[in-house]
């Protein structure tokens, strides 16, 4: 079943904003993220460019670089409440590279950051990491989105 999801959808200053506007329409956003959740949330997803991505995985994570999504997470329960950053020129790069859309890219890595939100983690162990990427499959699957990492 389908969770509640309050969603607020921001985009920060970019280059090329309308080209990651039109890759994510507000309704397609929505849709990514309920799938990815276990229960009803809150959350705020910001896209950014390179040097607010950077300064807020230095600030936070001691990371001085602009990583893809980085998730601030608040609460799990009873409603999950989270911020979900994502990093325009990151995520273009990474799609190209990896021969995906752009529309896929930032699919995988709204699931991703709502998997975060709700405490799954690859970075404690492998087995953990194994679990979180199943998932994940599982879910864009779910979406018509074929898997991320094959």
């Amino acid at each position: 079943m389908l969770k509640n999801l309050t969603l607020s959808l921001q985009f920060g200053k970019l280059r090329n904003a309308a080209r990651h506007r039109a890759a994510l329409p507000r309704h397609k956003v929505t849709r990514w993220i309920r799938h990815a959740l276990n229960s009803d949330a809150e959350i705020t997803v910001r896209i950014v460019d390179a040097e607010e991505g950077q300064a807020l995985n230095r600030d936070y994570r001691r990371k001085d670089y602009a990583t893809n999504v980085l998730t601030f997470d608040y609460t799990q329960a009873p409603v999950v409440t989270a911020d979900l950053v994502l990093c325009a020129p990151v995520i273009a790069r990474e799609a190209k590279e990896n021969r995906k859309t752009l529309q896929a890219h930032y699919a995988h890595l709204l699931v991703h950051g709502t998997l975060h939100a709700q405490g799954w983690d690859h970075e404690t162990s492998e087995a953990d990491a194994q679990a979180m990427e199943e998932r994940e499959i599982a879910i864009l699957a779910g979406l018509g989105i074929r898997n991320p990492y094959a």
